[in-house]
């Protein structure tokens, strides 16, 4: 019987934001501060996941929110302090999915940890609410903002920091290995191709993001990827 691990959401980290502003004459129809601040990140990540930080404007923003003009700069003190705190949901995300899999792999034999972390690791990336952060992050990838060291250290680096263990364990090289991390890239990179994209579709390649086909496809996943590791650390030995 297979076990199913659901990732469990984290508190929710957040970044030191800038310091206490004069408050802002809120316009009619602004309504309560909280959710005039709920509404501007939730245009604010939309539009960010659709054109990127630079191609958006505090104008659009705003009238998408119906807030006033000074609202971005009131609570979270200008366009790339309301940026920060978008991306930070992305952190949060990848920061819940990096915990949750350490606690399932914690006491495990490593080709077992590399099984469970690749499992909860393709069920977050297709939570129904991952669609907009990957946009987000691949805009970020494309065109990098003063945010993007901040994102790195808090969510990507733990990330692969703790799989290239895994797969040191499995070779008996080191972490920071160059064969070690072009594992890591090459495992990553198998569930990025499960994400939706109309050209995978065209060629034949149907997947949907049910429970079962999830943990079929992230089978599927560690067998391939424990084969290749092995394949390597063989090679590795034996030069």
């Amino acid at each position: 019987m297979t076990t199913r691990l659901a990732v469990r959401p984290e508190p929710r980290v957040r970044t030191a934001r800038h310091p206490a502003r004069a408050a802002a004459p809120a316009s009619r129809g602004d309504g309560n501060d909280q959710e005039t601040r709920s509404r501007l990140l939730t245009v604010a990540e939309r539009l960010f996941a659709d054109r990127g930080f630079k191609d958006v404007t505090v104008r659009e923003i705003c009238r998408g929110a119906r807030a006033n003009v000074a609202a971005i700069n009131y609570h979270f003190g200008d366009k790339l302090g309301l940026y920060r705190e978008v991306l930070q949901s992305a952190t949060d995300a990848m920061r819940a999915t990096n915990e949750a899999a350490r606690r399932a792999g914690h006491g495990q034999p490593p080709d077992e940890k590399l099984r469970r972390y690749i499992l909860i690791h393709l069920q977050g990336l297709l939570a129904s609410n991952y669609e907009t952060l990957h946009r987000l992050i691949h805009r970020e990838m494309n065109d990098p903002t003063p945010v993007l060291d901040a994102f790195v250290e808090q969510s990507v680096r733990p990330r692969v920091e703790y799989l290239a263990g895994i797969v040191a364990e499995l070779t008996g090289g080191r972490p920071t290995d160059q064969r070690v991390l072009r594992c890591v890239a090459s495992i990553h990179s198998q569930s990025i191709a499960y994400l939706p994209n109309p050209i995978a579709a065209r060629l034949g390649f149907h997947f949907k993001p049910t429970p079962s086909q999830i943990e079929e496809a992230a089978r599927h996943i560690a067998e391939f990827s424990l084969a290749g590791v092995r394949a390597v650390g063989s090679k590795k030995s034996e030069g």
